[in-house]
């Protein structure tokens, strides 16, 4: 005799879950909240569902939705912007120094952004010297500081412009905001050649008798690598106290330093090789000079 239902006996055939699988999900519908999706997703790796690089990916991609542009750029004070009437020599030292891969590119004023400079398109200023720079500028994509990071990394993709300006309300130019600030709030810092492995070590002898000094190398760790007194035994207890020598140096030069900044401190001469974030990564550090030593 035929089944008079077809159709809930290929359903109970297709339904592979255990009675007690059905009722948990019934009892657990599954996360109505963020918070509750975390904690699904830290339950998930605790099962070894998932690793814990994807849970952190995972993480990420949720907590992007709520940031904005403004939330990640980089602001208008630390921007790295080419001058349209500087000479050339003076643009390839900033693309060397910086080692930035685009410029936005103004004209008599900082606010006015008339485009962006591949680092690449140089190179054809070299082999082409009457060429125009104008010429060679691509178009500037203007952003709010509203923008959604998920909508953002949608036009990025659309379009390939990995830089876009942050405007404020008023049409000020509030920062920028590339691609990689984007992509890390999802996979975490992007590596570069400056960085090195966590157990790598801070302090590096290089071969022109000089030392390559992490930023966030404890000042302890500094004055005993080089002898060296950085902070005076007694102190005023309202003065600020740092642990790490790149936030001394930042509240000594009395700004957040920039690339190829130099300080003296100490009888020691701190070069700033690279910076990321608004902080120092790397110093380069060698003796004063005697005219510094005696400033």
């Amino acid at each position: 005799m035929a089944d008079p239902h077809p159709a809930r006996q290929l359903a109970e055939k297709e339904d592979k879950r255990s009675l007690l699988q059905r009722l948990v999900e019934f009892l657990h519908p599954g996360p109505d909240s963020k918070a509750d999706l975390y904690e699904t997703l830290a339950d998930a790796e605790d099962n070894e569902v998932i690793g814990a690089e994807s849970r952190a990916m995972l993480e990420g991609v949720i907590r992007m939705a709520d940031l904005t542009a403004g939330d990640v750029m980089v602001a208008a004070p630390r921007m790295d912007l080419v001058d349209i009437d500087a000479p050339y020599e003076e643009i390839l030292h900033l693309v060397i120094d910086t080692a930035h891969s685009r410029f936005p590119v103004y004209e008599v004023d900082r606010e006015n952004i008339i485009g962006i400079l591949l680092a690449k398109d140089l190179l054809k200023l070299q082999r082409a010297p009457e060429l125009n720079l104008r010429a060679l500028l691509r178009p500037a994509a203007f952003i709010p500081e509203s923008k959604g990071l998920n909508d953002l990394l949608r036009e990025f993709r659309g379009n390939r412009n990995h830089l876009a300006v942050v405007v404020d309300e008023f049409g000020r130019t509030a920062g920028l905001i590339t691609i990689e600030d984007v992509l890390e709030q999802i996979v975490g810092e992007i590596e570069d050649e400056f960085d090195e492995a966590e157990d790598a070590g801070d302090i590096f002898s290089l071969a022109d008798q000089t030392f390559r000094v992490s930023g966030d190398t404890s000042i302890e760790r500094v004055e005993e690598a080089f002898g060296v007194r950085l902070i005076p035994a007694e102190i005023d207890e309202a003065e600020p106290r740092f642990d790490t020598i790149g936030g001394l140096i930042a509240h000594d030069m009395g700004h957040v330093p920039k690339r190829g900044e130099r300080h003296g401190m100490a009888g020691l001469e701190f070069v700033v090789l690279h910076t990321k974030g608004g902080a120092v990564r790397w110093f380069k550090v060698s003796p004063a000079s005697p005219e510094e030593a005696r400033s």
